[in-house]
């Protein structure tokens, strides 16, 4: 099963779950703005996907901004917070299987966990 952090109105997210679904996967959809991850699952998906948060985070948004979290000095589990209090600020879609996880930009990136 691919677990995929999901925005429905994001044309990425739409378009990384229709592959996924067109190529048969058992997809666990989660509306990661309705149902946010939390920091323990954050913290997870970062490892996986080998980022640190700030990585993570969509810059454009205007809570990035308004949070100052350009702010080098600002430490992971902060970081992190913010993300799990703000989750529009995480990158989507982010999909999981196993101990793999891939940010699906572009959404063909999401095929990999099925080994395409």
């Amino acid at each position: 099963m691919i677990r995929l952090y999901h925005n429905p109105r994001c044309s990425k997210s739409r378009e990384a779950l229709k592959l996924l679904q067109d190529a048969g996967a058992d997809v666990e959809i989660i509306d990661y703005l309705k149902t946010p991850p939390s920091a323990e699952e954050l913290d997870r998906l970062l490892t996986l996907l080998q980022l640190e948060p700030r990585e993570l985070m969509r810059h454009k948004e205007d809570e990035y901004q308004a949070l100052h979290l350009d702010d080098v000095t600002l430490e992971r589990r902060h970081l992190i917070a913010v993300m799990v209090d703000h989750p529009r600020l995480i990158e989507r879609p982010i999909a999981v299987q196993g101990e793999q996880a891939v940010i699906g930009r572009p959404p063909e990136r999401v095929l990999t966990l099925l080994g395409q």
